[in-house]
């Protein structure tokens, strides 16, 4: 049996990681979702340890994407008796954007104000003491998809009525105030076992999609962002592992934006499947893979003591 099964979707995300991997002898497998299946009663397990790498952006890239079906494999293993790092609970909440505020809510943390609703002819309504402009979100999004932004009550009526808000996978919508980002960037404060292990800075020109990712960076028509690192104060680090450690988060991001109208910093987004930062090593001077297998290679030693 290998030490560790990673579970994946995207073909190109995770080369750095399995690089890191290699270069470190670790006895690894690297199990593309597609393919997949299980039997509910076997309890045989692939490995001990389990990375679930599964990506929620993953329905744009095929229609018979692996985001619930992994919730399913990945509670089927830890029952089991495997690790499994950012798991079905994990999953859960990464699936749910809906879930993610509220989570943050409940620690007592400020959020945007938000209505969620399960219906498109329900968002006129939901909008109702919401300051405009206002999003329209999917609650099953990734990479900036299923984000709209509208200036009036009139302009999301008009687009409730022609049938063009957007729609999410699961059926659930949010309305959002549209918060005016202090200095146009908002902050990703990664996360591993819990812990702050960096952040950065990211400035979109005002697009949605934020990914910092090499592979993402290098997309055809992605905006062009730019990315520094950041050094959020003790606060602001405090609150994101309490949020990675309600939302069971192994391995992950938590992004926050300073609302310029009154200076609140705004938690809005937990993303359990980390794409570290391209070019760490000028970006931040060191590659957090590394720290990512030094943390794979305690956890497998544990396994096997």
């Amino acid at each position: 049996m290998t030490d560790l099964v990673l579970l994946y979707e995207h073909p190109a995300w995770f080369l750095p990681l399995l690089d890191a991997l290699d270069r470190r002898g670790v006895a690894y497998a690297a199990q593309h979702a597609d393919g997949h299946g299980f039997d509910p009663a076997d309890r045989s397990l692939p490995a001990p340890i389990v990375f679930n790498r599964i990506a929620m952006s993953s329905f744009l890239r095929a229609p018979e994407h692996p985001i619930f079906y992994a919730q399913a494999l990945m509670a089927h293993w830890a029952a089991a008796g495997a690790r499994v790092l950012n798991g079905a609970d994990t999953l859960a909440v990464d699936a749910s954007k809906a879930r993610q505020l509220s989570v943050i809510a409940g620690l007592g943390l400020p959020i945007p104000a938000t209505r969620v609703v399960h219906r498109a002819a329900d968002l006129v309504a939901a909008s109702e003491g919401l300051r405009f402009p206002i999003v329209v979100k999917a609650n099953i999004g990734g990479s900036g998809a299923g984000i709209v932004r509208y200036d009036s009550r009139e302009s999301l009526a008009a687009a409730v009525d022609e049938g063009m808000v957007p729609d999410s996978i699961d059926r659930v919508l949010l309305v959002q105030e549209y918060v005016p980002v202090r200095d146009g960037k908002i902050t990703r404060i990664e996360t591993l076992g819990g812990r702050f292990l960096y952040a950065i800075d990211v400035d979109g020109g005002g697009s949605f999609d934020l990914c910092p990712a090499d592979v993402c960076l290098a997309a055809p028509g992605k905006p062009v962002i730019t990315i520094t690192e950041a050094r959020p104060d003790e606060a602001l680090i405090e609150a994101a592992e309490r949020i990675a450690q309600a939302a069971k988060l192994d391995v992950g991001g938590i992004e926050v934006m300073i609302d310029d109208r009154d200076g609140t910093p705004r938690f809005y987004d937990v993303n359990a499947l980390s794409n570290f930062v391209a070019n760490p090593l000028d970006v931040l001077g060191w590659d957090p893979h590394e720290r990512l297998v030094d943390w794979l290679e305690t956890l497998i030693a544990e396994a096997r003591a």
